[in-house]
This record gives structure tokens, sequence and C-alpha cells, in this order.
């Protein structure tokens, strides 16, 4: 006859190694994910896809996508360039944006 607080020990046990290969297995998954990601879009625009240009605004490095036109910062740049003259920077690039490309031409 096999004694119920050994069968409980071990269910116990069992549950707790469960737990720390269930985390294990999602870590793992999680890492993979990251990596196809960052292999895969590495300077490509994550809104459409086209490759990215490295440009640089008021000393900020950017990247600007050739297909859409997206500007996409890194993690501290918005916060550089807002410690900047806001309304130059900002009025120059949005007129710019708004700008009839057939004016720009003549």
């Amino acid at each position: 006859m096999t004694n119920a607080w050994d069968d409980r020990k071990k269910a116990i046990e069992n549950e707790y190694f469960h737990r720390q290969e269930q985390k294990l297995i999602d870590q793992m998954k999680q890492e993979a994910e990251d990596t196809l990601i960052k292999t895969h879009c590495h300077n490509h625009c994550p809104k459409c896809g086209e490759t990215l240009e490295p440009m640089t605004f008021r000393a900020v490095p950017l990247d600007r996508c050739s297909g859409c036109g997206g500007v996409w910062l890194g993690p501290n740049d918005l916060k550089t360039l807002a410690e900047k003259d806001h309304r130059t920077w900002f009025d120059h690039w949005f007129r710019r944006e708004q700008t009839d490309p057939t004016e720009e031409e003549l």
C-alpha cells in the first residue's frame, strides 16, 4: 500500500518541475521569435517592408523608408529632437511633407 503523503509530495514536485520547464520553453520561444524578427526585418520598414535609408536630421540619426516615407527613430531620438528648437524642425519637417511634388520640381 502506498503512502498518500508520498504521492502528494511527488505530485507537488512534478508540478514544480513542469512549471519550470514551461517557463524555459516560453523563454526559448520568445528568444527564437526575437531572433527571427531581427534577422528578417533588419533595415526594413516595419510598415511596408521596403529598405530603410539612414539619414541625419539635426545631428540625430534616423531611418527613412524609401517606399512609404516613414521615419523611424531610435529609443532616445525623439527626446533629443524635442529638446531642440521644436517649432523650427517640426514646421520644416511637416511642411516638406505637405508640399506638392510638382511645386518642388519648378
